[in-house]
């Protein structure tokens, strides 16, 4: 019996420490779209995501995964909760900065902070905040428009505004990025956003195989347009993950032959 529960325990242990490595993961993994209809002056574009840091600190280990042809980086929400240091996400912040020129939506965990400080933050590192608003990068003739909501767990998203201030003309592609991935049940074919970037469901962090509190991140088709939904960086309430490690991404966009 002492010698099954010594067992049992050392399983456990070793149970935990691999549930730790997984949430402490620095990894960043590549990804190739083909969209219909991207712009092909973008053809080749190299966006960096990262979304859920929470608690964690971005290293010089992991931008060395990082090649230098980033184009932009786009901050998927909940860069911190509550308890996080401000002096750390200054430093995350520096850090996201070497890669490439940032961009945010806000996350329900950014909200547990003072978060006027934090857009405070953000502004003054040169931080673009996409709330319920756009961007618009042009090459050529061609136009590719940026959109991001405030948080929908939040009941904050406006996602008509965020349409309403994008460019409309037929030569512009649109991204969407939303902290949430629900906002995806509020766009409708008129909207003709061709890709949504998302984090906050971590994956479901901790898995029973294939079963979690909500699905694995990854690439989806959903109704009028396509998904791309990250584990997340970082973790909450518990330091641990399973079935469901800690990632970011490097997804380089092309138009879909036809």
């Amino acid at each position: 019996m002492i010698i099954i529960l010594v067992l049992l325990v050392g399983l456990g242990l070793i149970l935990l420490a691999y549930m730790w490595h997984e949430a402490h993961r620095i990894v960043v993994k590549t990804h190739k779209l083909y969209l219909d209809d991207f712009p092909e002056s973008f053809n080749g574009l190299k966006v960096f995501f990262i979304s859920d840091i929470h608690t964690r600190e971005i290293d010089d280990k992991l931008l060395e995964q990082i090649d230098d042809s980033i184009d932009l980086v786009i901050i998927g929400g909940d860069l911190m909760e509550r308890g996080v240091p401000f002096e750390r996400v200054s430093r995350n912040l520096d850090q996201l900065s070497k890669i490439a020129p940032n961009y945010f939506v806000w996350g329900n965990n950014d909200y547990e902070a003072d978060f006027r400080k934090l857009d405070v933050l953000l502004r003054e590192k040169g931080v673009m905040v996409l709330d319920n608003t756009c961007t618009r990068f042009e090459a050529g003739e061609e136009t590719l428009t940026l959109l991001g909501t405030d948080d929908p767990t939040m009941e904050r998203d406006q996602l008509e505004l965020a349409v309403a201030d994008a460019d409309e003309r037929e030569t512009s592609f649109k991204i969407l990025a939303s902290h949430n991935p629900s906002i995806v049940e509020k766009i409708q074919k008129k909207h003709e956003i061709g890709l949504v970037m998302s984090g906050h469901t971590h994956g479901g962090q901790i898995r029973l195989f294939k079963w979690g509190i909500a699905e694995r991140g990854g690439f989806k088709e959903h109704g009028h347009t396509k998904v791309f939904i990250s584990n997340g960086f970082g973790y909450t309430k518990l330091p641990l993950r399973l079935c469901a490690p800690a990632e970011t991404h490097v997804l380089t966009l092309f138009r879909k032959s036809k």
